[in-house]
């Protein structure tokens, strides 16, 4: 009998029945189909100890892409999870270590070896292969939209083996999708490679660290003008497409003059829903759609472009994106924004391997890192900070008020879990920064922000039309095949 701290993927009431026969549920953790159990099943196996997870969307058994993709995202660092029978051979083949419930379940096979035998020999030999830089290499400079002031700048990039990461586009499938997140989670990083920033006539030198990112944080030689600057990224011991050294060039903005305010937001279920406190179901989502098929949460567009422009409509107030979600996923995070005209900013995005990226354990610490870094970058500016109640935006920007009550201005929270518990901590929350003097709001949808920010003199008056209007466009835009 395997060990009971193994997941166990469940799909029909039969595979359910069984495993409850052979294990203790009562240290097992179930990821089950919906509408598998009651209500009254789940509230017990939860008071004997089960952990238990509801998938959003139905798993097929006798599909192998459904079953596939389910694998993908249920899989724990050992490298398995047992799964019924009724799935597919090809999928649930018993290649692991792990041995077979008698005859009611069959262990997974290796995350690489079911994408492999799925789409074509998609992985490597090694999930985590760090790269060392050569001549003889094709590589891959991703630069990340950086930020700074007059006196400062910061930018930060990754150096990849170079892969063939395709354009996604409306028409993808849900096993496309997946394969192209696959690819962009399961790419070879390049260790200790050489990198030279050259800007203002001054060169500045770091190296790769194990994941293959680098960053500078540098004082230019003369004070910089507000908008956007750029770059030079030189890479020295590596060879460009060309035959020449590898370059790259990699955008910063410094904030206007004229701004009033900063605004730094999250990005899972604030401004895109990713139904962030179901890790599976996030992952899910992800794994079956695109920058094309994802939608923001109603009337986020208008919302934010108001904010940006201020009361005067002219204030250019900087955004910054502050997420959980790990770096592969920027580029098309920044294609979404774009996409759906929603202002761009830097994105401060998580270091995460293929293997943690449903492991949001440090999600505070992260958070909170990086707005200290933005802050220390404006310290003459204030900040709308904008979040959910999903996880812990609102206890992350109460810290940021304790430690700089000066620097927030206003915190809207969208209320997306009702959870009675949840809603009396976010009660508490609030009476604690209200004794500060700063508001946090805790908002159904973004009109309701919308109109709240405009009575406070954060946004014109005459914007709130144009967020109403955005957010009955997205009412009415027809559903994606995500479902979103």
């Amino acid at each position: 009998m395997p060990a009971t701290s193994l997941p166990f993927l469940v799909l029909s009431r039969a595979g359910f029945d069984d495993i409850a026969a052979r294990v203790d549920l009562g240290k097992a953790s179930l990821f089950l189909n919906p509408g598998l159990l009651t209500e009254t099943e789940i509230a017990r196996l939860r008071e004997r100890g089960t952990v238990v997870h509801v998938m959003a969307t139905t798993v097929d058994p006798g599909k192998a892409q459904d079953v596939q993709q389910a694998l993908l995202l249920t899989r724990n660092e050992a490298g398995g999870i047992w799964v019924e029978r009724s799935a597919p051979r090809s999928v649930a083949a018993a290649t692991d270590q792990l041995r077979p419930l008698d005859t009611g379940v069959v262990p997974a096979t290796p995350l690489r070896r079911r994408l492999a035998h799925g789409a074509g020999a998609l992985a490597s030999a090694a999930l985590a292969r760090l790269r060392t830089p050569g001549r003889g290499r094709r590589l891959m400079v991703l630069p990340y939209l950086g930020f700074g002031n007059t006196g400062r700048v910061w930018v930060k990039g990754r150096l990849l083996d170079e892969a063939d990461f395709r354009e996604q586009d409306s028409a993808d499938s849900g096993w496309q999708n997946l394969v192209a997140l696959y690819r962009r989670l399961e790419s070879d990083e390049v260790a200790g490679a050489r990198v030279l920033a050259h800007f203002g006539g001054a060169t500045h030198a770091t190296e790769t660290d194990g994941g293959g990112y680098f960053a500078f944080d540098f004082v230019p030689p003369a004070p910089l003008a507000h908008g956007w600057h750029e770059v030079e990224l030189e890479f020295p011991d590596s060879a460009g497409p060309d035959g020449g050294t590898l370059r790259a060039r990699a955008g910063f903005k410094v904030a206007a003059p004229g701004a009033r305010f900063g605004i730094i937001s999250d990005i899972d279920d604030t401004v895109l829903w990713t139904n962030v406190t179901n890790k599976l179901n996030m992952a899910l989502m992800l794994a079956r759609s695109n920058h094309h098929t994802r939608k923001p949460f109603k009337g986020v567009a208008g919302f934010y472009r108001a904010l940006r422009d201020g009361i005067t409509g002219n204030e250019d107030n900087p955004l910054f994106y502050v997420s959980s979600s790990p770096w592969h996923l920027y580029g098309p995070l920044v294609d979404f924004l774009k996409l759906q005209d929603i202002p761009l900013g830097p994105l401060l995005l998580r270091e995460l391997s293929v293997r943690q990226v449903l492991k949001i354990g440090e999600h505070g610490s992260h958070k909170l890192e990086q707005i200290e870094r933005i802050l220390g970058f404006y310290p003459e500016l204030q900040f709308v900070l904008i979040g959910d109640s999903g996880e812990q935006d609102p206890e992350i920007y109460t810290e940021i008020v304790r430690r700089h009550p000066q620097a927030v201005r206003m915190i809207y929270i969208r209320n997306v879990n009702p959870d009675p518990a949840r809603i009396d901590a976010l009660d508490g929350l609030i009476a604690e920064v209200s004794a500060t003097g700063v508001q946090l709001v805790l908002s159904p949808d973004s009109v309701f922000a919308a109109a709240h920010a405009a009575a406070e003199g954060l946004i014109a008056v005459d914007r709130l039309a144009q967020v109403r209007s955005d957010k009955r466009e997205d009412d009415l835009a027809p559903p994606t095949k995500a479902g979103l």
